[in-house]
């Protein structure tokens, strides 16, 4: 065909082929995949999307990844596009693209959407790629172990991800634990957050999308930067792949409009991007530069009346905001030229920026227009970022900027909460191994623990709760009230109850034995003789939450934030991985939105936020030990007051050991 010599089937190959790239209908992939397995091919690309009309159990996919698994064939597919290796020269894809893809890219695009890879390589020139896939239903190949191969190929400097699930959930950690040792950012676009996009995604390509606060809690462990859409997505890239190193501080912002840099300020305030605040001395250099009546501050209008000598008091401006020592990266933000053309000023603008500082520094148009100018490619690819539109530039800022913080932290979890590696060291002492063998043996049974269990259980892990002693006879329960101190609240203990006030079981303010006596007559008559007894809390200050739950993907999650009766309406809380730290906790706590109300309003006094983020990292730390045997756990409310924080009871659900069929 074409002059090129061509055989019938596989078996007329003089030679055995590494790789079969199956182009079939799913009505004849069956028989190919048996002739690529007979012919002894080790890998295949599958496009078709293994769908039979009128097909009878086992079904078409079924049997295909039966045969896959029996003859370890590595697939790329079923149901998706293929793959770009541009780095190697080799482009498996039955799709049109553009044709000026160059090698040696250092951009990596790993998408479970077809069409997630392919809208963005096939029209986006400014990105450069070394490797593009579309892993589709991932037969036999998972997104984790792309990654794992485009992390040890030299020229990747940052990885994309178009995801709807981890197929691999362990996998997935170490690939993200990998790029974390290599210093190679991930950005991820997350589908499936909501019902009805998780059911969609079922369908779409046999994924079941996890527990959102689990993926983000993982994304915040690796420093695995998020964006929401497919713009987002690719303006990030395009940032973390050039070549400039982001320095500490905020963005500095150059503008032609004092309306539209009204506009950026107003949509950093949005998106929580950090501006940076001039130095005395940057601002008078501005103030010497600039036109009468333009402020010197960041964000700068610095083009004033336009006369002569503009362009070069533009440069000097960019230039002087970016050498400032508060200036982590600049921006020049220009509309594009009529038909999106673009003006070489503003390149120069951005060479002197970056010349004076080594900082990186991004043309942005508030709009491109529906032209283009060839010379946004050029430019970026010499080092100087052309992109389109505040939100996602802003967005992007955010990633870089979270990256350079993640990589400054360090390994802030494990070895911060045990001093393991001695970073803290006995900053916390676990329970004695038989004691957390103890518990491990009793929540191994799946049922709930008893209220006084569950916190003995969280004061082993020394986490401040209320105390509380058991007494089975009026003589023990009144010595229990003497030694912890009158008012006490008595509470029914008897097995099973777990609802208290339901059957009057809570007898609250005693302030004395007598009182005492007859509370503990009424209930043991009642209900029973076995009592709880703790000490009437009066502490005021602000509620808040602790509690676990069990991702079917990820194991145990964290969930801190503010509590009370209306947790659930308000849900200001945050998700993470344990084992953390208080610093970790610290963070989290401060991206909440009441967040203010923990540093006192209307003159009541500030709380001990620092307890409860100690609180956080021990409940951690109970977490991580336990996370084979612990289903579910509710601390709330934990109330955090001036002196410290304090929890009045817990709920906590075992996890029962699985066993064999």
């Amino acid at each position: 065909m074409l002059g090129i010599p061509c055989f019938p089937d596989l078996a007329s190959l003089p030679e055995t082929v590494e790789h079969v790239v199956l182009t079939v209908g799913d009505a004849r992939v069956e028989a190919a995949l048996d002739d690529t397995i007979a012919h002894g091919a080790r890998a295949a690309t599958l496009i078709s999307g293994l769908v039979l009309e009128n097909d009878r159990p086992p079904l078409l996919r079924e049997r295909i990844s039966a045969k896959v698994d029996a003859s370890k064939l590595l697939v790329c597919g079923a149901n998706g596009m293929g793959f770009y290796n541009f780095a190697d020269g080799v482009w498996v894809c039955g799709f049109d693209t553009r044709e000026n893809h160059l090698r040696g890219g250092n951009v990596t695009l790993i998408s479970h959407s077809g069409s997630g890879m392919s809208g963005i390589i096939d029209c986006e020139e400014r990105i450069d790629f070394n490797l593009a896939v579309s892993t589709g239903q991932e037969l036999s190949v998972s997104m984790d172990q792309y990654m794992d191969f485009a992390l040890d190929q030299p020229e990747t400097r940052v990885i994309g991800l178009f995801m709807e699930t981890a197929r691999n959930p362990e996998g997935i950690v170490r690939a993200f634990r990998k790029a974390n040792e290599k210093s190679i950012p991930v950005v991820v676009l997350k589908v499936g957050r909501t019902e009805l996009s998780a059911r969609l995604a079922v369908s779409h390509s046999g994924a079941i999308a996890g527990r959102d606060d689990a993926y983000q809690a993982l994304f915040d462990r690796y420093g695995v930067q998020r964006v929401h859409d497919m713009d987002e997505l690719a303006t990030a890239l395009i940032m973390f792949a050039q070549p400039h190193p982001v320095a500490d501080g905020g963005l500095v912002s150059i503008h032609d409009s004092g309306g539209e840099r009204q506009l950026l300020i107003d949509l950093a305030d949005d998106m929580a991007i950090p501006l940076a605040i001039m130095e005395p001395q940057s601002e008078s250099r501005l103030k010497a530069l600039l036109d009468p009546g333009l402020p010197p501050v960041n964000p700068l209008d610095a083009w004033g009346a336009g006369g002569p000598g503009a362009n070069e008091i533009m440069r000097e401006c960019l230039a002087t905001l970016m050498s400032d020592p508060n200036a982590a990266m600049g921006a020049v933000v220009h509309d594009r030229a009529p038909l999106g053309a673009l003006y070489e000023e503003y390149f120069d603008y951005m060479r002197a920026g970056h010349g004076a500082s080594g900082k990186p520094v991004f043309l942005v148009s508030n709009r491109q227009g529906s032209g283009t100018d060839p010379a946004a490619v050029r430019v970026t690819r010499e080092g100087f970022p052309v992109l389109d539109g505040l939100r996602p530039f802003l967005a992007g800022v955010r990633c870089l900027t979270a990256w350079r913080d993640f990589k400054a932290r360090g390994a802030e979890y494990h070895e911060q909460v045990t001093g393991e590696q001695g970073s803290h060291p006995g900053r916390l002492n676990r329970p004695a191994v038989e004691i957390e063998n103890q518990w491990r043996a009793r929540l191994a049974s799946g049922r709930a623990l008893e209220e006084f269990e569950a916190g003995q259980l969280l004061r082993d892990f020394q986490f401040p709760i209320n105390p509380a002693r058991l007494a089975d006879t009026e003589t023990e329960a009144c010595k229990a009230g003497a030694d912890l101190g009158y008012p006490v609240v008595l509470k029914t203990s008897e097995s099973g109850i777990l609802h208290k006030t339901d059957c009057d079981g809570v007898k609250l303010n005693i302030e004395n034995e007598q009182q005492l006596k007859a509370a503990y007559e009424d209930l043991s008559s009642r209900i029973g003789p076995r009592v709880m007894i703790s000490p009437m809390l009066n502490v005021t200050g602000v509620e808040m939450v602790l509690g676990l739950v069990r991702d079917q993907q990820f194991g145990p999650l964290v969930m801190l934030g503010f509590g009370g009766i209306n947790v659930e309406t308000i849900r200001d809380v945050a998700c993470a991985l344990p084992p953390f730290s208080r610093e970790t906790a610290l963070r989290l706590v401060n991206s909440l939105k009441l967040r203010p109300l923990l540093d006192g309003l209307r003159n009541r006094p500030a709380v001990d936020i620092e307890a409860f983020c100690v609180a956080a990292e021990r409940f951690s730390v109970m977490a991580s030990s336990l996370e084979d045997v612990l289903d579910e756990v509710d601390v709330n409310p934990v109330i955090v007051h001036p002196g410290g924080c304090i929890a009045v009871d817990a709920l906590v659900v075992g996890h029962a050991a699985e066993t064999s069929a």
